[in-house]
């Protein structure tokens, strides 16, 4: 994709000032390949990054509108020109920053990470604290009132500077489990306490300040939620108070029965769906003590065992209470460190005193230290599950109880939103109020929220990765939306939606439905985008993976990580485990030169799909352009039995290729698709999207400010995009099955 050199101006919404925000026009998106709310690196006399959105109606196509401190993040000046290209945005594990002393005293730094969740920054860049309430994240009213309780009116106009980053090159995103820090302030803070504590004051320093506590620059603990509005985990919320309520209110009844009054509890979930809200809701009214691991995780080691001393110190001493340590990972990982040890020692210390429990929560059960599992540690487990559409469809009348509405049908947004948590679909909720005060503002109409207003969302919401692996963007797409490859869908809908929408007529016939479906064909000939269809139509949990991307140099990670596709796809059922370049994933055992990991990837692959836990509910679908390749165990029946041959588009196809991909294009009336599509022999599915992508950069070369695409542009644009599809590959393709037989 190629990078556009626009005009910068500064953007005169309000809305948008200093939150690190650059609007284009939605023909600069389509010409970057980007979504809104995606990243975007810019270039001036610095480079620097923002997300990208949507232009106001009205804005040129050569300008892109930027706030005054992404303005100033890039080196500009007004009008000058801005260098905007699609970036890599690496979700950040750690963000140092510093800032004036007041902020550094005054915000604890879970509020910090709040106010700037969402938002794509580079080391040097300057960054506000007013929060990015635009787009999908979580929303920043709580971090907006903790702000204004903590440091007054002064948060608005507060500029910070991020000194590091983790991952320390290229630009990185605020994720809902990044530690952010300050940086010089919490070095010094730690510095004064060990001055202090040595018998050695700091100079300059007053004694309030030797005695500053640490954990104040560290810990914030945000209000907690009534039990009786959790909804979809009131199970688990009624299992967790019956322990504390044994635990810490019975503890003699325990004793009596030859039981300790001993309580630790691992919450566990995928990130999102509401383990730390539901442990704060049941633990009310009691007294809570809370530790957020990124945080504590980010310091060295002896900062680190400090506060979880202070932590330990405050529910111990004869006070009693409950200390809670969320993200759990971040603190214990699975390769500790020595001071583990001594940590995994102070929690014990807390767990031996009399009323005092211990909870912690993660995302990754799988990354902690085994030794947090002890019997004199956490010795019981609560899973919480991915919401169902049920749950999601209680959990959006929740969040909308209070809106007025118009005639929306909760149930088909519930049904196209497998693989949301809790805090997907507020950031869904949010987005669509955005749009609706928008159009509201526009026509003056009543403050309604509309089913338009809810899908529009869909658009732009996606649920956020859970594991490192790619979610595919389903949306509204459906297998209607794919032109002609009429028996390509016909196998499909048989081989993966019958099972799931007609299980009664299997079990009436008495057959079990297919595990898996392989896809393949030439390269670019839409076997991505049948999937993403595919998912549409059936309303599925996607769970992709490209290639290798399982494979690890690491003896047993390749096939843990195989282990955990799986049961993610499980516990989300219905879903679809989507496996990308399957040949690169299972090639043919006792070939490889690999010391053996591929050999074991397939034998994990062919475990799950036919092993001793049946697969219910979830479809394993495969992709390649290469089959002869595959293992053949991976082919029989039971496994990918399924052999769906993808094959390149006719004349028809590529016409209605060329509609879909041109439905944002403004083509002039001179440009004949239909002529177009029939001279295209050769091309793929992707060689024709990109042709018409070449075609509008070349009408801006033209004219950076042209209004369409003619038939010039298109001409010019067939010099650069060439026909990829071989006619040998393509006719050795189509006899695959044939020969196999």
């Amino acid at each position: 994709m190629a990078d556009l050199a626009l005009t910068a101006r500064l953007n005169p919404s309000a809305a948008d000032a200093r939150r690190g925000v650059v609007r284009l026009h939605p023909e600069a998106l389509t010409a970057l390949g980007l979504r809104e709310w995606d990243g975007v690196a810019l270039a001036g006399s610095r480079r620097t990054a923002a997300v990208v959105g949507i232009a106001p109606a009205g804005t040129p196509a050569g300008v892109a509108l930027l706030d005054d401190v992404t303005l100033s993040n890039a080196g500009l000046r007004e009008n000058a020109t801005v260098v905007v290209s699609p970036a890599t945005v690496f979700g950040a594990k750690q963000i140092s920053v510093t800032g004036s002393v007041h902020a550094t005293r005054s915000i604890p730094a879970a509020t910090l990470r709040q106010a700037l969740l969402g938002k794509v920054v580079t080391v040097g860049d300057a960054v506000s604290l007013l929060p990015r309430d635009l787009g999908p994240d979580i929303p920043s009213s709580a971090a907006s009132q903790a702000l204004s309780r903590t440091f007054g009116i002064a948060w608005t106009t507060e500029l910070l500077t991020v000194t590091a980053t983790d991952p320390v090159r290229g630009p990185v995103s605020v994720q809902p489990n990044t530690a952010v820090v300050w940086g010089p302030g919490v070095v010094a803070a730690l510095d004064a306490a060990d001055r202090a504590a040595a018998g050695h004051p700091v100079p300059g320093a007053t004694e309030a300040a030797a005695d500053t506590d640490v954990a104040t620059l560290v810990r914030g603990v945000p209000p907690r939620v009534p039990v009786e509005e959790l909804v979809g985990v009131q199970a688990q919320a009624a299992k967790l108070t019956e322990w504390l309520s044994l635990a810490l209110d019975e503890p003699e009844l325990l004793r009596t029965l030859g039981a300790t009054p001993h309580l630790g509890v691992l919450i566990t979930g995928p990130a999102g769906v509401g383990k730390a809200t539901l442990a704060r809701s049941v633990t009310a009214p009691r007294r809570l003590v809370e530790l957020d691991g990124p945080t504590v995780g980010a310091t060295e080691g002896g900062a680190r065992l400090r506060e979880v001393a202070a932590a330990v110190a405050d529910v111990g001493s004869g006070r009693g209470g409950i200390l809670l340590i969320t993200d759990i990972d971040a603190l214990l990982p699975a390769d500790p460190e020595p001071v583990a040890t001594l940590i995994l020692d102070q929690l014990r210390a807390a767990m031996a005193e009399t009323a005092v429990a211990f909870i912690a929560t993660t995302a990754h059960p799988a990354g902690i230290d085994a030794r947090l599992r002890a019997p004199d540690l956490c010795d019981r487990e609560l899973a919480l599950p991915l919401p169902t559409a049920a749950v999601r469809r209680a959990l959006l009348e929740h969040r909308l109880r209070k809106v007025p509405t118009g005639d929306v049908k909760l149930d088909e947004i519930a049904a196209r939103t497998p693989g949301f948590v809790v805090s997907d679909l507020a950031a869904l909720c949010r987005e669509a109020a955005l749009r609706a005060a928008s159009r509201v503002s526009k026509e003056q109409a009543d403050a309604r929220l509309t089913q338009e207003d809810l899908e529009g969302a869909l658009k732009v919401i996606r649920p956020l990765s859970r594991s490192g692996m790619e979610e595919l963007a389903i949306g509204s797409l459906g297998l209607n939306d794919v032109g002609d490859m009429i028996e390509t869908k016909q196998a499909l809908t048989e081989a993966v939606l019958w099972p799931l929408r007609h299980p009664d007529s299997f079990a009436r016939l008495g057959i079990e439905p297919p595990r898996g479906v392989l896809l393949y064909g030439p390269p670019g000939c839409g076997k991505t985008f049948l999937v993403r269809a595919l998912a549409g139509s059936g309303q599925l949990s996607v769970h992709a993976v490209k290639g290798a991307e399982l494979l690890d140099k690491w003896v047993g990670a390749s096939e843990r990580a195989v282990r955990e596709l799986f049961q993610r796809a499980r516990d989300s059922a219905p879903s679809l485990i989507f496996l990308d370049e399957v040949d690169a994933l299972a090639p043919r055992r006792g070939q490889s030169t690999d010391s053996g990991v591929g050999d074991r990837v397939v034998a994990a692959l062919l475990t799950e799909l036919d092993g001793v836990e049946p697969l219910r509910d979830v479809v394993v679908l495969g992709a390649t352009n290469r089959p002869e390749l595959i293992d053949p165990a991976l082919l029989r029946p039971g496994r990918l039995e399924r052999l769906v041959f993808v094959p390149p588009p006719d004349s028809a196809a590529r016409l209605e290729i060329l509609r879909t991909a041109g439905r944002s294009v403004p083509l002039a009336d001179d440009v004949d698709l239909t002529a177009l599509a029939a001279d295209l022999d050769g091309y793929s599915a992707a060689d024709c999207a990109a042709l018409l992508r070449e075609a509008a950069l070349a009408a801006m070369r033209r004219d950076v400010d042209a209004a369409d695409v003619t038939a010039a542009d298109l001409a010019a644009a067939r010099a650069a995009v060439r026909p990829s599809l071989d006619r040998d590959q393509v006719e050795a393709l189509r006899r695959y099955t044939e020969n196999r037989s």
